[in-house]
């Protein structure tokens, strides 16, 4: 069978996966949601407690280069040393050994400092670290010299530069930092000391606040100049990116598609920023994408699979009931279907077994049926050779008579040929006057046979006398009254047959003054005539009870036969009918 998208099981298979398909869609991008959702919550805890571990490894720093810092300018030889001023040689000499000894044991009492430089106000230069100093000629010149100089004794941290900032030799980078030189005897400033150390403590911090590959961590002092970078390339910070203030020490924000953490350190002013582009934070994001995807496309091919066996299981009994109807179709109703499928599939392919079996039972009556009909049929026409050849006697007794001046006898035998005639041919209507022809032919032969004891009055309008009605309505009623109230009496009986209109019905009444009946026996005829179930019959022919089922089968429960009697005073039945339905067979 060809199907198209209107078949039940394209429409099943489409409806279910639909459903199941956006299930998992849904689900997945409200799990994506609530994901990303945690993700960027973890990732913004993260940064800050990266951020309180940075700040606390330079708080560390600090404290040791400042105590670094210290071990000179609180070097109360050492400055003696340089604030004695001789013009002999030999004392001069023994004092500059004596300032590179004390420079040389600080040197090496730490392993990341790679250089020390001692200016005095007078001058002179003191260095110990590279072998081969070579000190910048414009060293009073530079920014780095003028911030230490104008200082007032305090640290000042200069950064992390690609090579020394003094001494040209030196060409690896270096974190530099220094202060003044007091003397304390004359509260007055007699140098300045400059630190060039190893940056990797430095750089080890900032690079602990990069989450990502592609993570910048700047350190920046108070005018906002770039210290140092984790990027060689990154000199400026972005005009964009903010700063912590007094309002706010730490900041996590997103902005321009970067996650930026920035915070303010405890010493020098400086604030360390971090920025890290959504395409680093977003590797596990990307990763849990990829898998949802794989996910979500297994599961789908696994609810196509199951929308397809549900949809088949669906419509396959349907397709071969289907099936099976146009083998009915086609008259053939020996096939039995037999289907386990839902209960609700069992229950309609168990009715449609059943009617393909009845439909073949009633064929099989039908055939059966129209086998007895054509031999009734066949019968019914042999038997039509009786009543003719019965009608034809009476006609040739009837001329019979006529010749030898029987004129009464055979008023009798043509009364009863006539009788015959309307008998054997049934019409289930006839009209008024037929009925009444047909009695009047009966109560000929019982005038002839009463011997004159029985007066007749049939007395009904001419505009009644086209009213339709059963046939062999009057002839029972009136066989009845002569039989059973008229035949045993011993006066003269009267018999009257009229008719009148009563508002929409027409009643016709055939009256007696024969023997009637007492009340019990009335109510006995009533309750016959009523019960439809006894379908008896009298002895004359067809009885009252059946005329009684004739007239409400026609005309409804509503109409029928009434009857009135009382003993020794006769008995009066009133045939009612509606005048409403004469007039619908006139139209």
């Amino acid at each position: 069978m060809k199907r198209g998208f209107n078949s039940i099981h394209n429409r099943l298979f489409l409806l279910i996966l639909f459903c199941m398909s956006a299930i998992l869609l849904i689900i997945s991008l409200l799990f994506y949601n609530r994901t990303t959702m945690q993700y960027h919550d973890k990732i913004s805890d993260l940064s800050q407690k990266n951020v309180s571990q940075t700040v606390g490894l330079f708080g560390l720093l600090s404290k040791g280069y400042d105590s670094l810092s210290k071990s000179i300018s609180n070097n109360f030889d050492l400055v003696r040393l340089l604030s004695e001023t001789t013009h002999e040689p030999a004392l001069e000499y023994i004092n500059e050994q004596s300032i590179t000894n004390i420079i040389g044991a600080i040197f090496y009492s730490r392993d990341d400092l790679v250089g020390i430089h001692i200016i005095t106000d007078k001058g002179k230069i003191y260095n110990y670290g590279n072998y081969m100093n070579v000190v910048d000629p414009n060293y009073m010149n530079s920014d780095w010299y003028h911030q230490i100089h104008d200082s007032t004794g305090k640290m000042v941290w200069l950064g992390v530069y690609p090579h020394s900032i003094i001494d040209q030799m030196e060409k690896r980078p270096v974190f530099a930092f220094g202060r003044q030189i007091y003397d304390l005897n004359e509260h007055r400033p007699i140098g300045i000391v400059l630190y060039e150390t190893d940056p990797k403590p430095i750089l080890s911090a900032l690079n602990n606040l990069r989450l990502g590959e592609h993570s910048k961590v700047y350190l920046v002092s108070h005018r906002g100049r770039v210290v140092s970078s984790t990027s060689s390339d990154a000199e400026l910070l972005p005009n964009d990116i903010p700063l912590p203030g007094e309002e706010k020490d730490v900041i996590v924000e997103q902005r321009n598609g970067s996650l930026i953490v920035a915070s303010k350190l405890p010493f020098a002013d400086w604030s360390v920023v971090s920025v890290t582009p959504n395409q680093d934070l977003n590797v596990e994001l990307t990763q849990t994408k990829r898998y949802l995807a794989i996910v979500v496309t297994v599961l789908i091919l696994v609810a196509t699979l199951i929308a397809s066996i549900v949809s088949r299981t669906i419509s396959s009994p349907l397709i071969r009931l289907i099936k099976e109807m146009k083998h009915v179709e086609i008259g053939n109703f020996r096939g039995v279907l037999n289907v386990t499928s839902y209960q609700e599939i069992n229950i309609l392919v168990a009715s449609f077994n059943q009617m393909v079996t009845r439909i073949e039972e009633l064929i099989e009556r039908v055939k059966t049926s129209s086998v007895s009909e054509r031999t009734a049929e066949l019968h019914a026409l042999q038997s039509q050779v009786n009543p003719h050849f019965l009608y034809n006697t009476l006609d040739m007794i009837y001329w019979m008579l006529d010749e030898k001046g029987q004129d009464k006898l055979g008023e009798v035998v043509l009364s009863l040929s006539h009788m015959f005639r309307y008998s054997s041919h049934w019409e289930e209507e006839v009209t008024l006057r037929e009925e009444v022809e047909q009695i009047e032919h009966y109560l000929t032969i019982i005038s002839y046979r009463l011997e004159g004891r029985l007066t007749v009055d049939v007395s009904i309008d001419e505009r009644w006398m086209n009213f339709r009605l059963p046939k062999m309505t009057l002839q029972p009623i009136i066989e009845n009254a002569v039989k059973h109230g008229l035949e045993s009496l011993s006066r003269t009986g009267v018999l009257k047959v009229h008719a009148a209109q009563e508002g929409q019905t027409l009643n016709i009444m055939i009256e007696d003054n024969g023997r009637g009946m007492d009340e019990a026996k009335l109510n006995h005829l009533r309750v016959s005539i009523h019960n439809e179930q006894s379908g008896s019959k009298g002895k004359g022919g067809i009885g009252l009870q059946n005329l009684q089922r004739r007239l409400r089968h026609m005309y409804g429960d509503g109409y029928g036969i009434q009857i009135e009697s009382a003993s020794g005073q006769g008995t009066t039945v009133v045939i009612v009918m509606p005048l409403e339905a004469q007039r619908r067979m006139e139209a």
